[in-house]
């Protein structure tokens, strides 16, 4: 049904385009201050997904891309990240391409952190076997104002 491959620098152009989803932006929230900076977006990512630190895979859909997934250390933590083009929300693809990664991940503990309104997502995370596991505050740039956000972890 849909596979996860390793992100390449040509998948960024369609990456680039889902994640200035209005809808997508605001329960994300955790965003860049300007999600419509391609520049800064082409830059950063292109980075990203040269770092053999970093597992990016790109998720495909009848070969179709329909999102990314990736991990990432970050304070001393491996986090993960994933983003779905809206048309495919609600499908159970974000679940099953979760499911794939973190099976396949070697590195745990795996932590993930989401605003605490984003229910999608945490039903996401919940399904994949994470657990809440705290809270915290901080700057939603997407809300300009400081949010919480729930931290979830998969040992």
């Amino acid at each position: 049904m849909i596979e996860l491959i390793k992100t390449i620098h040509a998948d960024l152009e369609i990456l680039f385009e889902f994640q200035t989803n209005k809808d997508g932006i605001w329960i994300a929230a955790f965003t860049p201050e300007n999600p419509t900076d391609k520049e800064f977006y082409m830059d950063k990512w292109t980075k990203i997904v040269a770092n053999p630190e970093i597992n990016m895979q790109t998720i495909r859909l009848q070969n179709k891309i329909i999102g990314s997934v990736a991990h990432f250390d970050m304070m001393g933590e491996t986090n993960i990240s994933y983003w779905i083009d809206q048309p495919y929300w609600g499908k159970g693809l974000a679940t099953l391409a979760l499911k794939m990664f973190v099976n396949n991940a070697v590195k745990r503990p795996l932590f993930a952190r989401v605003a605490f309104d984003n229910f999608g997502s945490q039903r996401v995370l919940e399904k994949c076997g994470f657990k809440t596991i705290g809270k915290d505050k901080g700057f939603a740039n997407a809300r300009n104002m400081e949010i919480e956000e729930f931290i979830y972890q998969l040992t």
